[in-house]
């Protein structure tokens, strides 16, 4: 069972510390089209590993955190995300928290609807849409993505109406001339986004160039439909270009353009703890040319010495930077929330971090 007391005094103990630590490091640094500034810890818990926290703004002013999040003791090598991970429910008076456990919004089922993972939350259409994977047994390469959609943040959810009956709304494709047919991992790590009166479900899968190579490629594609709730339709080509691999894709426009906001997962601008800016047009193409370089591993925003003493759980002790969720104000990007492995809280496993964002 999973103490969630201690989530909320761990939490509490979080921004204590956060708030020292931004007063004592400036944290502020420019990347591509936007300024990111840190602010603190968002969410750790004691006992436990957080992966990841998508925010929305509720009706009355206050933050929700939809946040990925297993035991620390139970499996190894961080395994336990496709295994034992379930979707908590955190709320805080503003987006610099602090954060407090609510409930758990999505549990885990074990069996065929196996480790709720890495959700993301948006409002669309003045309903609340929660996107999310799941896999079967364990085996990643069942994942798929489950969609979810509320008229409140109860987490009274309901599947959405063009899901399967589970809410299952996108697997890998049965089409063979489709961009992830051969998807090895299945599909997964969705960010939705309304644009041009379309909804765009954007979600990567592990592909191959070519039968004879070793490796897949981790790139995205977009399945696209006429209605929030779906049935969505796999764009039978992939977005971004398989030699600029990227993570943890997070999807939004203006009036005029889509963007994606990922992890640099094979440190094509940079280091891999870093992220990448994608800007596209029409929402179907994502040109590596006009790609910038977005953020950089913790390190780079709080110095090495304040990291020394902490631990790794997760990448190296820098800090890779992943799951990047974006909280709007007035439509614009106002905050943005990371993942990272590395925790100096002693029996608190992987955290998020919050940092102002804004334009250029």
């Amino acid at each position: 069972m999973m103490n969630h007391k201690s989530m909320i005094s761990c939490g509490a103990m979080a921004w204590v510390c956060a708030c020292l630590l931004s007063m004592s490091v400036s944290g502020r640094a420019s990347a591509g089209d936007f300024e990111y500034e840190y602010v603190g810890k968002a969410v750790e818990s004691e006992g436990m590993h957080v992966w990841g926290s998508s925010p929305v703004m509720g009706p009355d002013g206050k933050v929700h955190l939809y946040v990925a999040q297993w035991p620390t003791d139970t499996r190894p090598n961080f395994s336990g995300w496709y295994k034992d991970c379930e979707i908590g429910h955190y709320v805080g008076d503003g987006p610099e928290g602090p954060f407090q456990f609510v409930r758990v919004a999505v549990a885990d089922q074990n069996g065929t609807f196996n480790s709720p993972h890495n959700p993301t939350i948006k409002k669309i259409d003045d309903l609340y849409v929660l996107c999310f994977i799941v896999n079967e047994n364990e085996k990643l390469k069942t994942q798929r993505i489950v969609m979810y959609v509320a008229d409140d943040l109860s987490d009274s959810w309901r599947p959405a109406a063009g899901a399967e009956a589970d809410g299952t709304i996108l697997r890998k494709s049965t089409e063979p001339s489709d961009w992830n047919y051969t998807g090895q991992l299945g599909v997964s790590n969705p960010s939705l986004v309304k644009f041009n009166g379309k909804y765009f479900l954007y979600d990567k899968s592990v592909v191959k160039k070519n039968p004879q190579a070793k490796r897949g490629r981790y790139v995205y594609g977009v399945a696209v439909s006429d209605k929030l709730e779906g049935p969505y339709v796999h764009h039978p080509t992939q977005v971004t270009p398989s030699g600029m691999q990227l993570e943890d894709a997070y999807a939004f426009s203006t009036d005029d353009t889509v963007y994606l906001l990922s992890r640099d997962f094979v440190g094509s601008m940079g280091s891999n703890g870093g992220g990448l800016l994608w800007k596209s047009d029409d929402g179907f193409l994502f040109d590596g040319k006009k790609t910038t370089r977005a953020f950089e591993d913790l390190e780079h925003y709080v110095g090495k010495p304040s990291l020394s003493k902490g631990k790794a759980y997760r990448g190296k002790l820098d800090g890779h930077l992943e799951r990047p969720q974006i909280l709007f104000a007035d439509g614009k990007p106002a905050f943005l929330y990371l993942a990272t492995g590395v925790n100096t809280t002693p029996g608190c496993g992987s955290c998020s971090h919050v940092f102002r964002m804004k334009a250029k």
